[in-house]
């Protein structure tokens, strides 16, 4: 196990910004929709709390279960576990928090996300609990990302992660490559590997993980335009249709050759098994892949940070946090905040992460990470950038993530139609921004 993590300051910077703030990627797979000792989101019985959760990959069910089996070791308030496909809970999350019998407890984001849902009233206010135990030596950074606009804290943290470039090193070996640095570098490193029958770059963003493309169009923006620009257009102060967003997509273009084929029909899941079985080179994901990858195979996954295209840019990484919201109409309030305060422990952040493919880092400032190289790169690469940003639905809002889908998958499609496409995603977003 490594040390406890620290907060760079360019990340602290972020995330002390308010209207910076968003909270992707999402958390993990859908591999599965099952449940663990509750099989329904109606409220338990026995005055349990529900911890309804759509980490359903593999290795993060199994971490979930872990976590609250050992709370429920405890003594005291129960919890009980649902958990469903990462992608029937994106799209049924609405429907959760309006029901008249809704989960009590709820993984997903902080930031601007939260706040949406609490603007409607929908969230539990648990200021209380930040004031006590280990929730109350958190930095102020997390304490700022996890209130909503009105100041009230509405979130738990559990932890955070980044997106790279990943790839098999004994593949990389083989070929007689190397990391890229620069952008030139990865166009030179695409040619290679097609040169040698491999499709360099996997995507993932065909069944219901389209908004894997968004990955691409976040750090294209952050890397040519900046994240100060980047979180503003994503806010409605720039148009999605400025000539420093066909930027974005002129550079796009140039790598689109390099693209698997099959980029926009496979699910990331598939196109992980895809890397892994040496079928792509590459792939532009967050670590929240591994806990659909075999652990045998983890050792010998490596990343690269997303090349750079202007030097004069100050360097931003994507850097998501994840962790737990609870419904305002938790008619088990007590057990609920029990639950959460104990969720932001060090016990459990590292009881999750033993369980899991250990990629993540936790929140906890006194918890310890899995101290893998991998994890070391990763936590180096977060907190020596100049600013973190979080994902493109994080950094907006749920509501706007199927715009993004809509045109990216356009572009990808028939990216010499980008003029109309830029438009459409202009008058698409402007109705979500109005509301």
């Amino acid at each position: 196990m490594n040390t406890a993590p620290t907060w760079p300051t360019g990340r602290r910077q972020f995330l002390a910004g308010a209207g910076a703030i968003g909270a992707g990627a999402l958390m993990s797979g859908c591999v599965t929709s099952s449940s663990s000792d509750a099989g329904s989101t109606s409220q338990s019985s026995g005055g349990s709390a529900t911890l309804q959760s759509n980490l359903s990959s593999p290795q993060a069910k199994t971490a979930m279960e872990d976590l609250v089996a050992a709370y429920n070791k405890r003594g005291g308030a129960k919890a009980r576990l649902n958990t469903v496909a990462s992608e029937t809970f994106r799209t049924q999350l609405p429907t959760y928090l309006t029901s008249a019998n809704p989960p009590d407890l709820l993984t997903w984001y902080p930031g601007s996300v939260a706040d949406a849902y609490a603007k409607k009233g929908l969230l539990l206010d648990v200021s209380d609990i930040w004031t006590k135990g280990e929730l109350a030596e958190y930095p102020d950074a997390l304490k700022k990302l996890c209130s909503d606009s009105s100041g009230a804290k509405v979130f738990v943290p559990a932890g955070y992660y980044w997106w790279g470039m990943f790839y098999k090193k004994s593949n990389f070996a083989k070929w007689g490559v190397q990391e890229p640095k620069t952008w030139d570098d990865f166009i030179a490193l695409c040619k290679t590997l097609k040169s040698k029958g491999v499709a360099p770059i996997g995507l993932g963003a065909g069944g219901d993980t389209a908004w894997v493309a968004s990955a691409w169009f976040d750090y294209l923006n952050i890397r040519i335009n900046g994240a100060q620009y980047h979180r503003d257009l994503l806010a409605g102060r720039h148009s999605f249709d400025d000539p420093q967003v066909h930027k974005v997509f002129d550079k796009w273009a140039e790598v689109l050759p390099y693209f698997d084929p099959n980029g926009t029909a496979l699910a990331f899941q598939d196109a992980t098994t895809a890397m892994l079985s040496n079928r792509t080179g590459m792939m532009l994901i967050g670590t929240f892949f591994a806990d659909a990858a075999p652990k045998d195979q983890l050792d010998d996954i490596d990343f690269f940070r997303f090349p750079i295209i202007d030097p004069s840019i100050p360097v931003a990484e994507e850097g998501p946090t994840d962790g737990y919201f609870a419904s305002a109409h938790t008619s088990h309030k007590e057990q609920t905040l029990d639950l959460m305060s104990y969720l932001a422990t060090a016990e459990a952040q590292e009881i999750y992460l033993k369980g899991s493919s250990g990629t993540s880092l936790p929140s906890n400032p006194k918890a310890k990470d899995s101290g893998t190289p991998l994890v070391k790169k990763g936590r180096a690469l977060i907190e020596n950038a100049a600013e973190v940003t979080q994902f493109f639905n994080r950094d907006s809002s749920d509501a706007l993530q199927p715009t993004a889908d809509t045109a990216l998958t356009k572009f990808l499609a028939k990216p010499k139609e980008i003029n109309s496409i830029l438009t459409a995603w202009q008058r698409d977003a402007q109705k979500i921004w109005s509301q």
